[in-house]
């Protein structure tokens, strides 16, 4: 069946909505290509499409017919799995409430239990719910940093982690056995459907407390810190503001961006890896002369921080950065308190930057690398609990997601925010800067400087294309970038590394398709397709001896990549 076919049969439909028959019979040919000529994927751990009605979007068929497959999973599992539930949260975005009151509803009908939150909560306390509750599954409506058009679906395993690639599988097996989109029901007033008991929220703020490192820092600093946070529209205002509350911190809200608006009207994308999310937050910041300003994105998984430079001027500082002064202050202080393990570990994805090793070197930490998805660093802690092989201190990705502790498997810009917020106390207590404080990191370690550029895709054959360029860049034969001399391939697809003497080794780790430069000093670049958006990325972790030597050096390694691209479009 042809997308026109398909187009025709789902118009003939009694079952199709009034509003989703009076949205699809406006569209005009290319817009019937795209909806209906392909499905929306349902990848590892979850699918994420422009909310809209058709086979290939996010809406409430899609929704029902993906929690189908859940719920085939589930009931495999046995009548246990069937009990102990599925938990349901959700974020601000267009329809984000409808489509997880859709998900309870088809598990209800499935016989399966459903906790569903009451109201938005983000990520992480998604992920503490589903461990807390020994649920064996969850669910979070969200397309995290995406822009207003996206909405997703995105399913956890029982220990709270994103689903393994294997356990995805089975689920897309389920979905693929469902032709009729329009067939799958759900049963709204079940009593199966049941709300997620408040305790819960209270148990996850008591953990978050217990991992802070310097209590006496914020008693002496905290009523004085000038912490200016913002939500973007999202679903952390009212956790981070009470995480702060509870350490002692009282944050100024931007007002403007504490409603829930699915359109985040105040920014151009709810993204704050970039410094325009946060302007309004540091124009306030400005105006009332704050130390820091933080916001998180719309399911409050990630941070973004802008911090004062030395002379006064507030600089958004890019997810690496936070990473680096985050493990940094955690690791100075585990041994500055005797509380540091011997066998500690962080983990970190390999396109993030090349900076965390000498840190963890110089402590003499475990560092781990894996693909991104922080479902590969939530493996990692599953597999220390059972092996005791190391203790998870840390682990972050270069997309400004942070974790600390175990309460979660997945990134938490609430623990952030408060670890954040208290390392600003710690450094006013010992009389030095954020900012001062990352300068020194530079001169003990070399300035290290980390970019991402991003190529746009877009239609049907988006996806297909980029990894046709990835695919090309892998029998490329490459000798340097910009100057830089390649010392080692690495293709992940492969699970293999070529060094530049032609000697091979297995690279112990999942495979994506994504390839690695191995530069000389130390420095990389990475490129892969994004797995939530249409692009393209390009990651540039550049080592120097200051900040402008490596500037010419980013330069000309991108002009190098440039060059090779287009010669790779070319085959």
């Amino acid at each position: 069946m042809n997308y026109l076919q398909l187009y025709e049969k789902w118009m003939s439909d009694a079952r199709l909505s009034q509003e989703a028959r009076e949205e699809l019979k406006h569209l005009s040919a290319a817009e019937k290509e795209y909806r209906f000529g392909a499905e929306l994927e349902f990848g590892t751990a979850g699918m994420r499409g422009i909310i809209g009605y058709g086979v290939n979007m996010m809406n409430v068929y899609t929704v029902r017919r993906a929690t189908q497959g859940l719920a085939g999973y589930i009931s495999a599992l046995g009548e246990g799995a069937k009990e102990r539930g599925v938990v349901i949260s959700y974020d601000t975005r267009r329809f984000s409430r409808r489509f997880a009151e859709a998900t309870a509803a088809v598990l209800a009908k499935n016989n399966i239990k459903a906790y569903l939150f009451g109201r938005v909560h983000p990520v992480p306390m998604l992920s503490f719910a589903v461990r807390r509750l020994h649920a064996a599954a969850g669910v979070m409506i969200t397309a995290s940093h995406n822009p207003k058009e996206y909405n997703g679906y995105k399913v956890y395993g029982e220990d709270g982690a994103q689903l393994s690639p294997e356990s995805s599988a089975v689920i897309v097996g389920y979905i693929r056995e469902i032709d009729d989109f329009l067939s799958v029901e759900g049963e709204e007033k079940s009593p199966l459907i049941q709300p997620v008991p408040e305790k819960v929220d209270e148990d996850y703020y008591a953990e978050l407390c217990k991992l802070s490192l310097s209590p006496e820092a914020v008693k002496a600093c905290g009523r004085d810190l000038r912490l200016v946070y913002t939500p973007v529209h999202g679903s952390g205002y009212v956790p981070v503001t009470t995480i702060l509350k509870r350490l002692g911190i009282k944050a100024t809200v931007v007002e403007e961006q504490i409603c829930e608006d699915p359109d985040f009207s105040t920014v151009g994308i709810p993204n704050p890896e970039f410094k325009e999310t946060l302007s309004m937050g540091i124009a306030l910041a400005d105006t009332i002369d704050a130390d820091v300003v933080f916001g998180t994105d719309p399911d409050s998984d990630r941070l973004g921080v802008a911090v004062k430079d030395g002379t006064g001027e507030f600089v958004a500082l890019s997810g690496n950065q936070v990473g680096i002064l985050l493990l940094d202050y955690i690791l100075t202080r585990l041994k500055e308190r005797g509380g540091l393990p011997a066998n500690a570990a962080v983990v970190k994805s390999f396109v993030s930057t090349g900076m965390a090793k000498a840190i963890c070197e110089d402590f003499g930490v475990a560092l781990i690398e894996t693909p991104v998805g922080f479902k590969f660093i939530g493996e990692k802690i599953k597999e220390w609990e059972a092996s005791k092989e190391h203790t998870f201190v840390f682990g972050f990705e270069e997309s400004c997601g942070y974790l600390r502790g175990t309460h979660a498997r997945d990134k938490d810009a609430v623990v952030a925010s408060m670890l954040c917020a208290e390392m600003v106390c710690y450094y006013q207590y010992i009389g030095k800067t954020v900012y001062a404080r990352l300068q020194e990191i530079y001169a003990r370690y070399g300035f290290v400087l980390d970019k991402n550029v991003s190529v746009q895709y877009a239609g049907l054959n988006a996806m297909k294309e980029m990894n046709g360029v990835i695919d090309g860049l892998k029998v490329c034969d490459v000798k340097e970038l910009g100057g830089m001399r390649v010392e080692a391939v690495r293709d992940y697809s492969a699970g293999v590394r070529r060094a530049a003497d032609g000697s091979r080794e297995p690279l112990n780790i999942p495979k994506c398709n994504c390839v690695y430069y191995e530069l000389e000093g130390g420095s990389f670049v990475c490129a892969r397709p994004s797995g939530t958006e249409p692009k393209l990325k390009i990651y540039y972790s550049i080592h120097a001896e200051n900040e402008a030597a490596a500037g010419e050096k980013f330069e000309a390694a991108k002009r190098s990549v440039d060059l090779l691209l287009d010669k790779t479009k070319g085959n």
